[in-house]
């Protein structure tokens, strides 16, 4: 667990020292901390986190800007812990690409659980992203290690969501991969619900792959089961 470098933003510093304490204690090694949303950014730009733990309200911002900040440029994992618990803003935190959603107070193992799965399901194997793979889909090409999509001149980013989707795909090529797996996949075991919000993230998976979203090669739905990454263009 200690290869991966976590950034931690919390603007109350007796919590950030209890979160950096937890993380310690349970073998992680390289914990970064910010308490405003300019640290954060320093602190993501300069030493690319392997994960993000971060609080919603910041003195001079919110959490859901920064992820807007984050998406543009990465598809690190985002572990949002905040004490905001309105369903509104865990749909909004989710919907912009975190990866999950804990509320405060919080049971440091529960915290834990959630950050070993997500650094689980992105990176697989306990591995940091720089050992990944690519897929090449006609003249596009996705590299997982980067979390980038390269066509042409064009590149793009993947976000954790897309990249744990397309690298189920990626690993069952040419076989149908079930709803259920795919979304397992993405959300673990708690992934009930999530069949809707996978089809906001397939459609945006093609949007970046495809050369015609709306008359996908590679990307197919296969009607009644799930989805399957075909191995040539039709």
């Amino acid at each position: 667990m200690n290869t991966f470098k976590l950034l931690c933003v919390e603007d109350s510093i007796e919590l950030l020292k209890m979160i950096k304490k937890i993380l310690g204690q349970n073998g992680y090694s390289q914990i970064m901390t910010a308490t405003t949303c300019q640290e954060a950014i320093t602190h993501f730009k300069s030493q690319k986190p392997d994960a993000i733990i971060l609080d919603i309200m910041l003195p001079d911002g919110n959490g859901f800007s920064l992820i807007r900040e984050f998406r543009q440029h990465s598809d690190v994992p985002v572990l949002i812990l905040s004490a905001c618990d309105a369903d509104d803003d865990r749909l909004l935190g989710l919907g912009l690409g975190a990866d999950d959603y804990l509320t405060k107070p919080f049971l440091p193992r529960e915290l834990i659980l959630r950050l070993n799965n997500i650094l689980k399901r992105v990176y697989g194997n306990n591995q940091p992203a720089s050992e990944r793979d690519s897929l090449l889909l006609g003249d596009t090409l996705i590299d997982f290690s980067s979390g980038l999509v390269h066509s042409g001149k064009t590149e793009k980013s993947l976000t954790a969501k897309e990249f744990a989707i397309l690298k189920k795909l990626s690993e069952n090529r040419g076989n149908i991969v079930t709803t259920d797996s795919i979304c397992q996949a993405a959300w673990g075991d708690g992934y009930y619900g999530y069949e809707n919000t996978l089809m906001v993230h397939i459609r945006r998976l093609r949007e970046k792959i495809e050369k015609d979203p709306s008359h996908p090669q590679y990307l197919l739905t296969v009607r009644g089961m799930g989805y399957k990454l075909a191995k040539d263009s039709r």
